[in-house]
């Protein structure tokens, strides 16, 4: 009997054992062709990581932005008239009447862009006997380096190079205050011509009537040529800048003498 009973218990428990799965994972789902044909940038916006596209753009600091316009460029410095010290302008005065010039004072000259001479003169005879020609205004220290110059480095030169045309008699001058940018040039720096500073001798003229003109003469060894150099060299004696035919171009027929004042008491000579 009991044997029985076991026997039908066994058997249930092998028929219900016959209808439960094994056990184990689930397979996974394979996905449809739909979905394995979908392109990847159809995914939702949602879906999508955020990117540094999604946060707005820095500021770009001033200093790294492109430059889109030229910068402003800076103004043009203010040309003024020097204005003469009082002291030193009588001074020279003394001086310019002293050594035997004739000459006039004149009002002051303002032409704008900076040309002009606070105390101007006209100068009409270098020394005694040695005219200016033709008379010529400037500052009045122009005037006196120039009659110094005269008196002692050029007459004595004439005596000992030309003895037989007689005393110097006319500086030819080309020009002394002329409104102008150096070398006559469209741009650039305004000559010391504009403010009274300079002058271009030309020419000397003997009292025989025989003139020494001004040209390249580095190589010329006559009297003339000896001459020429000779008043050329003594020239940067008196004046802050000497240029003759042998610095350029643009002084090929006169010497340009100028009262320039540089730094440390510097002097152009060439």
């Amino acid at each position: 009997m009991h044997l029985r009973i076991v026997a039908c218990l066994l058997s249930v428990t092998l028929l219900a054992g016959a209808s439960l799965p094994k056990t184990g994972p689930l397979p996974e789902k394979k996905p449809t062709e739909a979905e394995t044909s979908k392109p990847a940038e159809e995914k939702s916006e949602k879906d999508a990581p955020k990117t540094d596209r999604d946060e707005k753009p820095l500021p770009i600091p001033d200093h790294a932005k492109p430059l889109t316009e030229k910068p402003e460029t800076e103004p043009e410095p203010v040309l003024t008239i020097e204005p003469e010290d009082s002291k030193e302008y009588d001074a020279c005065l003394a001086a310019l009447k002293q050594i035997g010039a004739t000459f006039k004072e004149e009002k002051r000259i303002d032409d704008g862009k900076g040309c002009g001479i606070d105390k101007p003169l006209t100068l009409d005879m270098v020394l005694p006997g040695v005219a200016l020609k033709p008379e010529g205004k400037m500052r009045c220290e122009t005037a006196l380096e120039l009659a110094r110059w005269t008196k002692e480095a050029v007459i004595p030169a004439a005596k000992a190079a030309l003895p037989s045309e007689g005393p110097l008699a006319t500086i030819n001058q080309a020009s002394s205050y002329v409104c102008r940018l150096r070398n006559n040039g469209t741009t650039g720096k305004i000559s010391e011509h504009a403010r009274g500073n300079a002058i271009d001798i030309a020419s000397f003229t003997f009292k025989s009537g025989k003139s020494i003109e001004i040209r390249p003469r580095d190589e010329d060894s006559t009297l003339a040529g000896a001459f020429q150099r000779a008043v050329t060299a003594t020239g940067c004696l008196y004046f802050k800048t000497v240029l003759d035919p042998g610095s350029d171009a643009a002084h090929e027929t006169h010497l340009h003498f100028d009262v320039l004042e540089r730094k440390n008491g510097y002097r152009y000579c060439r």
